[in-house]
């Protein structure tokens, strides 16, 4: 069963009884039919029995029928990765004139 409040969605996944993706945080950064969250999480990493580095997905859902379906994401594989977007945003929204 799919989620009908934006708030409930979640990258929490669990499989054979293990939380394989664990989100820490979320930020919802656009509501409504569409909505985009930013979803801080980790993996379980089965080789060394505990979570991996800090990871970060943008998540796009599009509510129909009552229930939010992901219709796209775009993971960002690294803290590295993500203070490089972060820095381009800055950069960007900073130099913009308009």
């Amino acid at each position: 069963m799919g989620a009908t409040d934006v708030e409930d969605l979640t990258v929490d996944y669990t499989d054979e009884g293990q939380l394989v993706s664990k989100q820490l945080d979320k930020v919802i950064l656009t509501k409504g039919a569409w909505s985009t969250i930013i979803f801080r999480y980790q993996d379980w990493d089965r080789r060394k029995e505990e979570y991996g580095p800090d990871k970060f997905s943008i998540r796009r859902y599009q509510k129909r029928n009552g229930e939010y379906q992901q219709k796209s994401k775009f993971n960002i594989s690294s803290r590295d990765q993500a203070q490089k977007i972060v820095t381009a945003l800055e950069t960007w929204i900073k130099d913009d004139k308009t």
